[in-house]
């Protein structure tokens, strides 16, 4: 990483460290950098929880296949990891998981889930743009607040993916995904057994 982790953090976010640990094993590496700003931390925590929660009006597979596509754009290699084996979770078509980052020449996805990667790419890749079209489309599935939550989360992933690719947060190797077309690390263990 490229702003080292401190000694000691405060007990402001001591919690949310301790639940990482219980859950992942140990504390992510992106909260040892957010970590350093304790306000900041559970400002961001929080609103991924919010967008991550249960009853949201987007499904769990969405969520996950929204914020992979997204880490693979940004190039993150700790989000495709942490999203990678979130997505395996839920997931239960491991040939959908591996040809994620060539979504759009694989027979894995449903019409919903490609006009989601439409518009995921629509809003993360420089030069391209959002039209009347695409958000008409979308309406199939999603009302406005849901649409507003749908935006909310891909706007996330870009923060957090965008953020850690700055400071070059490391895997922590969760779940080997490619990040690119073509890039050929094969799924861990944890996602081949979807």
């Amino acid at each position: 990483m490229r702003i080292p982790a401190k000694n000691h953090y405060s007990i402001l976010i001591k919690p949310l460290l301790w639940l990482q640990k219980r859950h992942y094993g140990n504390v992510l590496n992106p909260a040892l950098l957010w970590g350093r700003r304790p306000t900041l931390f559970w400002l961001v925590a929080g609103f991924f929880g919010f967008l991550d929660r249960k009853s949201s009006p987007i499904t769990p597979v969405i969520r996950s296949l929204v914020c992979v596509r997204v880490s693979q754009l940004n190039d993150c290699a700790f989000c495709v990891d942490a999203n990678g084996m979130k997505l395996a979770e839920r997931c239960d078509c491991v040939e959908k998981i591996k040809s994620l980052a060539n979504w759009q020449s694989s027979e894995h996805f449903d019409e919903h889930e490609r006009t989601v990667l439409s518009y995921v790419e629509a809003m993360t890749i420089t030069g391209q743009r959002v039209d009347e079209a695409m958000l008409s489309k979308l309406q199939q599935w999603y009302d406005a607040d849901a649409l507003v939550e749908l935006t909310a989360l891909v706007a996330f992933q870009n923060l957090s993916a965008k953020f850690n690719t700055a400071l070059d947060v490391p895997e922590q190797g969760f779940c080997s995904l490619p990040i690119q077309p073509g890039d050929t690390k094969e799924p861990t263990a944890e996602s081949s057994d979807k």
